[in-house]
């Protein structure tokens, strides 16, 4: 099967329109691919920080549990007047430990919702990607091919595309749910 490709266009308005149609939907492709940039440093600055408060925590606990059992030791082995001075000090580290975990564990909680939010825009911009890809490959074939069809199949995913990338930067709940799934 043979495609023959006319130096002249049959319907110079459909070759406008498609026209019309790649440079828009390549524009807003651009500025989602920049926003979903910034939206995946987001991802990484916020995991990054939910780890070091976790590790934070954890080091926290761990000194913790060292302060009450070097308590433990000192007051079945040590001579009474003589380790007051060193009880109360630890009492105070073991309270201050007690009082910082429910601290970093909020802390390091509110790192991961960001997280998952942020990845929740990544994920509209993922999908907004891959629609007007699509619909600009559709519509470079409705060119060569002159088929107003594809040119409308075309339109149809990149509003889709459009959709969905108002989404990510407007902060909109729209889920490419079949879609996030099938490709994640």
């Amino acid at each position: 099967m043979e495609l023959e490709v006319s130096a002249e266009a049959k319907d110079k308005r459909l070759n406008r329109q498609i026209a019309i149609t790649v440079v828009a939907l390549s524009v807003f492709v651009g500025l989602c691919h920049i926003k979903d940039e910034n939206t995946v440093q987001g991802m990484e600055r916020n995991e990054a920080h939910a780890i070091d408060t976790w590790n934070e925590y954890q080091a926290s606990r761990t000194k913790l549990h060292v302060a009450e059992g070097t308590r433990t030791q000192l007051s079945l082995l040590g001579q009474p007047g003589k380790v007051d001075a060193a009880l109360a000090g630890l009492n105070g580290d073991i309270a201050r430990y007690k009082a910082e975990a429910p601290v970093l564990t909020a802390k390091a909680r509110e790192h991961e919702a960001e997280y998952d939010r942020l990845r929740f825009r990544h994920d509209q911009f993922n999908a907004a990607d891959a629609a007007i890809g699509t619909a600009i490959s559709l519509a470079a074939v409705a060119a060569l091919m002159e088929t107003v069809l594809l040119l409308w199949t075309a339109w149809v995913f990149g509003a889709f595309g459009l959709i969905m990338g108002l989404a990510g930067f407007l902060g909109w709940s729209i889920r490419a749910g079949l879609l996030t799934s099938f490709l994640g």
